[in-house]
């Protein structure tokens, strides 16, 4: 199984009127991981877009258990959670400095034509990624 880490300082910018990180960062912060790991795989979106190919979320579930503030540093571990040749479901924890668990999720996600947003089977339209995805999925 593949993994990546992925540091995060987190900004003001990124929290609410109780300098608290507001839920919805965390959304970001794991496409950053997703990102990562993708690219750490040998891919990219940009490669996926320029073959008129994006993949769209379809399902996010995330679990806030320890408030994230300004100024902690955290580390955002994303792996291969589930694939099965047409959906991707990608896991992420984050971790604070004294190595707590912070939040906890997934991301669903499948590929579909940019034109006609017709689903397509990653296995049969991108077979790089499926071999990838194949080998490094939990």
């Amino acid at each position: 199984m593949e993994e990546t880490v992925t540091d995060i300082e987190v900004r003001y910018v990124e929290t609410d009127q109780m300098g608290i990180v507001h839920h919805s960062n965390y959304v970001v912060w794991c496409e950053l991981g997703r990102t990562h790991l993708i690219k750490k795989l040998g891919f990219t979106y940009k490669e996926l877009e320029e073959a008129g190919v994006i993949s769209p979320v379809t399902n996010i579930d995330l679990h806030y258990k320890i408030p994230v503030r300004y100024g902690d540093q955290i580390k955002l571990h994303t792996w291969i959670e589930k694939y099965d040749g047409v959906r991707v479901m990608y896991g992420y924890s984050i971790i604070n400095e004294e190595g707590l668990r912070c939040a906890e999720g997934t991301s669903t996600h499948v590929c579909v034509d940019q034109k006609s947003f017709r689903p397509l089977s990653i296995r049969k339209h991108l077979p790089a990624w499926h071999e990838a995805y194949e080998q490094h999925k939990k």
